[in-house]
């Protein structure tokens, strides 16, 4: 296999591991990731819940956690891969969280949950590469063209997010509703034909990592097929020892099946696909369950009207509380149901992406 160039790291294994928040995906997940040659993602989000002054300074000890994290991250990588982190523009803490983690020598930033315009501005450093998180050839094509006349820069990678994947969507309500998104596939083709000019006015490539309910042989050579140079998952990573989340919030994923799944709103203004669970069965019946103390975690998000708080919601998830926690899913959860660790997890998805039995 060819091995990838991201802004002057290796990746030696076409395989990146999708972000999760809270605290799901953390230091010690994208850190054995890495080590193995792939692309391993810490979630910014509220990184810091397990600190002990998270309740009165929550920023101070998200920034610190994270800073942490990313440290710890790179110890276990050992200079293989590239260690990544997942920042959401809707985030209050976006480009804090970004700087922060440039310092403490993050490799990659992969940004989503609105279009990140002005993500080179927070990072000038052409060693860190700039990675958004698209679900049309028209969002790159919009990111690209304002990247080029305002930093003089073009995307050192894309991920496209298809309707299949877990967590925030970038597909309309309406969409998710009456299954009206475009594939996977179609998707791929258009961002990578968006980038055709770009890559060739920087003379650089511009790998594709094609998200979203990628599971298989058959469905990695689609991908493939439509001009994908990787693949991005998150939801398998979820049950391997070496996932941050508790072993309660990975026994509700190893027990979930494809029809336990539901579309949620979310006080990001984005729907969401996770795993349905008591909470959610409350809200569906209640409509709004109010927000016991805000945080000030989101952009979007008004405690006065707010559908309920999304970060207890995933703190209490990723601490194994299944009556109170938001488990974020991916569309193939039910294709997980046991437990592996990411040695045997990356092996099989390279048998898979290689097209080997």
């Amino acid at each position: 296999m060819s091995t990838l160039s991201l802004a002057g790291h290796t990746l030696s294994l076409p395989i990146a591991q999708g972000g999760m928040g809270v605290g799901v995906s953390l230091g010690r997940l994208a850190g054995h990731v890495a080590a193995l040659g792939g692309l391993g993602t810490i979630s910014t989000a509220v990184a810091g819940f397990q600190e002990p002054d998270f309740e009165t300074d929550p920023n101070g000890a998200n920034l610190r956690a994270l800073k942490n994290h990313v440290q710890q991250a790179l110890s276990l990588a050992k200079g293989a891969g590239v260690v990544a982190i997942n920042a959401m523009v809707a985030t209050r803490q976006y480009a804090d969280s970004i700087r922060a983690s440039v310092e403490a020598g993050v490799q990659a930033v992969i940004s989503g949950a609105g279009l990140p315009m002005d993500l080179p501005g927070i990072v000038p450093e052409e060693k860190v590469a700039l990675g958004p998180i698209v679900s049309s050839g028209r969002a790159a094509s919009l990111i690209c063209r304002a990247w080029d006349k305002r930093f003089h820069r073009t995307p050192d990678l894309v991920v496209v997010e298809g309707s299949q994947a877990g967590g925030h969507l970038g597909f309309s309500h309406e969409q998710m509703a009456r299954h009206t998104a475009p594939s996977l596939e179609t998707i791929v083709k258009e961002v990578s034909d968006a980038l055709a000019p770009f890559r060739e006015k920087y003379k650089k490539a511009i790998p594709v990592f094609a998200a979203g309910g990628v599971w298989g042989r058959e469905k990695m050579a689609k991908l493939r097929q439509a001009g994908a140079d990787g693949v991005q998952l998150a939801t398998p990573f979820i049950a391997t020892e070496e996932c941050d989340a508790s072993q309660g919030f990975k026994n509700v994923i190893l027990k979930a099946r494809d029809e336990d799944v539901c579309i949620i709103p979310s006080p990001v203004g984005m729907p969401g696909r996770a795993v349905r669970t008591p909470l959610l069965q409350r809200l569906e019946k209640e409509k709004r369950l109010k927000p016991e103390k805000c945080i000030s975690c989101l952009t979007p998000c008004d405690p006065k009207t707010a559908p309920y708080c999304i970060s207890r919601a995933l703190i209490r998830a990723v601490q194994g509380d299944r009556e109170n926690g938001l488990f974020f899913c991916g569309g193939q959860v039910g294709q997980i149901n046991k437990m592996t660790t990411v040695s045997q997890l990356m092996e099989q998805l390279m048998r898979d992406w290689r097209n080997e039995e």
